[in-house]
């Protein structure tokens, strides 16, 4: 029973779209019909206002911290599920009819939530990766191929483990992404919408 509370938990606490309800509070319509048509922080950026996508990075990353944190007092397991599930709510909010964000920034807080030292390593990779560059997308799967194999030297198997699943699914919500990567069609970051 305990661990489907802490999955729900992390679920609901995820599914709050941060992304969304920042724009529409600061005036600027609703997020999901600009750019990307994502909820997340990248999409944010492209109204043109760095501190609401400032504030969306850290919402989303938080909402992942906190439910790893809050469910891992009760049981080490209860952290992975709770997280796991703040992930999940985040990519499928079931207010938003399951169309939700990329899962990148809630990732990286259940990350800082389970393993701080693999969202260290996250964030190395995305920042040189983002200069090098300047595509979110190819900054966050570079870090998300990496995260994984980091954590199998640093963090429990469990922890490694959740995390290629979840550098999986991270990947797979890419995918367009991916195609627009390869055909030199893919926005950069800070380019408006």
């Amino acid at each position: 029973m305990g661990y489907a509370i802490a999955l729900v938990f992390g679920y609901l606490l995820g599914s709050i779209p941060f992304g969304l309800l920042i724009t529409r509070a600061a005036g600027l319509g609703d997020v999901r019909k600009i750019g990307s048509g994502n909820i997340g922080a990248t999409n944010v950026l492209r109204t043109g206002n760095k501190g609401l996508a400032a504030a969306t990075l850290l919402l989303d990353a938080l909402k992942g911290t906190v439910a790893a944190l809050i469910a891992g007092h009760f049981s080490p397991d209860f952290g992975l599920l709770g997280g796991f599930g703040a992930f999940l709510g985040h990519l499928f909010p079931v207010w938003l009819g399951f169309k939700g964000g990329k899962g990148v920034a809630t990732y990286l807080g259940v990350l800082l939530g389970l393993a701080w030292q693999g969202a260290l390593v996250f964030a190395v990779v995305w920042l040189a990766m983002a200069f090098l560059f300047r595509y979110s997308s190819l900054a966050a799967l570079t870090a998300a191929v990496i995260v994984p194999i980091a954590l199998y030297f640093i963090a429990t198997p469990q922890i490694a483990g959740l995390f290629a699943l979840m550098s999986l699914i991270v990947i797979v919500k890419h995918r367009a992404n991916i195609s627009r990567l390869l055909a030199g069609s893919e926005g950069k970051i800070g380019a408006k919408g």
